[in-house]
């Protein structure tokens, strides 16, 4: 595991953003309100909802369903209910496994998932042209490569950086050459540093890496291969492992893990994971961790995500209903958006 020591005597610094979000964030349509009067303070966004049905990027099947799962389970209502104004853009167009060759058996179905990616760095990059706030929805992880490099490219073209907080049970970031499975789901953090082998994802808008190494932090693994660990040291991420978390508490860790992402930057992708939660409260994930983070852990981080008012983008990857329990999994990604998008229990 990457050495994490020099950042656990690290002094905390006081939370950047509580009063709104920083000038170079305007752009966005979104203003401090208060509605109603048990949640002050919410950031007011017109939020584009974008389905991305993948599931190219890991072998089972049923993680294309989850757009469709996190719909059903509210998010739209829940996220106006709050006081935002919520567009559903519906589905990127996804290739289908049974319709293509899966290609090289390092890089299964690299071309197809490139290609879905492209389309949606696009829409993503629109809807911030439009002061929109992307709000993606998966599918299996490896669609982050997409999103997170339109947000990348949007503040690209206006002179700034931007911060990527990946919220995982994993590292995602292997390349065609460690990965033991040939999975890209565990791959796209890989492309977003700029790692060999993986040129067409990290090549989207002709430029890599998409996060500078210092603002890219990892919150909450638990499971990393072998080659996944000299990776992440080569690389020089960021790291909080659930280790840290248990040892040090989950607003500690977030607090720094924030401060990391937006020193330098304009503010941070959020990349969520519902398998960092504990399968327990989240069985609908196809790679199932346990020890994971708690309900009220999970809660608790995405509160203080809101709390900073610094998010740019979000995404929410890896919901499963053909293996959920009555659409649980989906439900709690609706929850934790809606704490992540402002609400608050008072």
């Amino acid at each position: 595991m990457a050495d994490v020591g020099h950042l656990i005597d690290s002094p905390l610094k006081p939370k950047e953003g509580l009063n709104g979000p920083p000038e170079s964030l305007q752009k966005l349509d979104f203003q401090m309100v208060s509605i109603p009067a048990s949640f002050p303070d919410i950031i007011k966004r017109k939020i584009r909802v974008i389905g991305v049905p993948l599931d190219l990027g890991q072998q089972r099947r049923g993680v294309d369903m989850g757009p469709s799962a996190v719909r059903v389970a509210g998010l739209e209502t829940k996220l106006e209910s709050l006081g935002h104004e919520v567009e559903d853009a519906g589905n990127i167009n996804v290739t289908l496994p049974e319709q293509k060759n899966f290609g090289e058996a390092h890089s299964r179905y690299l071309r197809e998932i490139t290609a879905t990616c492209t389309n949606l760095a696009d829409e993503v990059l629109h809807a911030l042209e439009e002061g929109k706030t992307p709000l993606s929805i998966g599918g299996d992880h490896s669609l982050a490569a997409g999103s997170v490099s339109g947000v990348a490219e949007y503040y690209r073209r206006e002179g700034q950086h931007i911060g990527l907080i990946w919220i995982d049970a994993h590292s995602d970031i292997n390349t065609p050459e460690t990965s033991p499975s040939g999975n890209v789901h565990g791959m796209p953090l890989g492309a977003i540093m700029g790692l060999s082998g993986l040129d067409s994802l990290s090549g989207l808008y002709d430029w890599s890496p998409k996060i500078r190494p210092e603002n890219c932090v990892l919150v909450g693994i638990r499971d990393v291969d072998m080659a996944e660990k000299e990776n992440i040291r080569r690389t020089g991420i960021e790291v909080f492992t659930m280790r840290d978390i248990d040892e040090r508490g989950m607003r500690s860790i977030m607090e720094e893990a924030l401060r990391m992402a937006g020193r330098g930057t304009v503010g941070y992708h959020i990349s969520l994971d519902m398998d960092w939660v504990d399968p327990e409260d989240a069985p609908g994930v196809g790679t199932r961790v346990p020890g994971g983070a708690t309900y009220r852990e999970a809660h608790l981080a995405m509160e203080i995500i809101a709390d900073h008012g610094r998010m740019t983008s979000m995404d929410i990857v890896e919901v499963n209903p053909v293996i959920d329990e009555y659409n649980r999994t989906a439900e709690l990604a609706v929850e934790l958006a809606s704490s992540a998008f402002g609400k608050k229990i008072l």
